[in-house]
């Protein structure tokens, strides 16, 4: 065992000997994606070259624009659950207060009772906010 350590001449990250028959077909040459400048493979999953750091072009790349929410399809949600815009946000608002006063016990530990009042009133400034925001929601909201 101690005599095949002390001859493998390959680097640590790769096999010391290569198959000839791939039953699974992990190399074919298809499927692969070296590196542009170093002509390095790339890692699964990786967005740059763990060689030479440039970035990974092509189709694995994930573009964050395209995934982003573009404000036309947030229009077209609101158009669908008939709001207008100011009040689709306004609904947004009181969806996003509603959550953080749910969000207010979990993030803070209650060991007192003063630190449970404390908790308490922020969540109803919290859910308060939300019927603020409920409220103008339904003032601003087109009339059809």
């Amino acid at each position: 065992m101690a005599e095949a350590a002390q001859h493998a001449q390959n680097e640590f990250w790769r096999p010391p000997i290569q198959a000839t028959i791939d039953p699974i077909g992990l190399t074919d040459p298809d499927l692969l994606e070296a590196c542009d400048r170093c002509g390095t493979e790339f890692i699964v999953g990786s967005r740059f070259c763990h060689s030479c750091g440039s970035g990974r072009v092509g189709a694995v790349q994930i573009s964050r624009l395209r995934d982003k929410v573009t404000f036309a399809q947030l229009n077209d949600l609101a158009e669908g659950i008939g709001l207008s815009t100011a009040s689709f946000i306004a609904f947004l608002a009181g969806i996003a207060c509603v959550l953080a006063a749910a969000a207010v016990g979990v993030v803070f530990s209650t060991q007192r009772v003063i630190d449970w009042q404390a908790v308490q009133l922020w969540r109803i400034e919290w859910l308060l906010g939300a019927v603020a925001a409920f409220v103008v929601g339904c003032l601003l909201k087109k009339t059809r």
